[in-house]
């Protein structure tokens, strides 16, 4: 199946608590129907010190993205800037992601 948001789309949360965060998705997980997305939902570890393979990893409190929701989430528009919907069409046989506002092909 293809997914309507990929790795390195620029999108706009919609709902929660960082919601209108504008952000580049780090990672999807399709499964889960989750996505990662840079500077959104910001969770602390408290790490202890670890060694792995002759590396040591140091102690302290490490800042990472937390995934969320795929439905929180919309693709900002290429066009105008705005959240937009995102329906897929058949071009020369490939499927292509086309956005419902502005009618633009992101794949190209």
């Amino acid at each position: 199946m293809k997914r309507k948001i990929r790795k390195g789309d620029r999108v706009v949360v919609v709902s929660g608590n960082d919601k209108g965060t504008v952000g580049e998705v780090i990672r999807v997980i399709p499964d889960e129907n989750r996505v990662v997305v840079q500077g959104v939902n910001l969770r602390k570890k408290h790490q202890a010190q670890t060694q792995s393979r002759g590396k040591t990893i140091p102690a302290g409190i490490i800042e990472f993205e937390a995934p969320i929701d795929i439905s929180n989430v919309m693709l900002v528009d290429p066009k105008d800037g705005k959240p937009t919907r995102v329906r897929i069409e058949d071009k020369d046989g490939k499927p292509v992601r086309v956005t419902t506002r502005t009618n633009t092909a992101i794949d190209k």
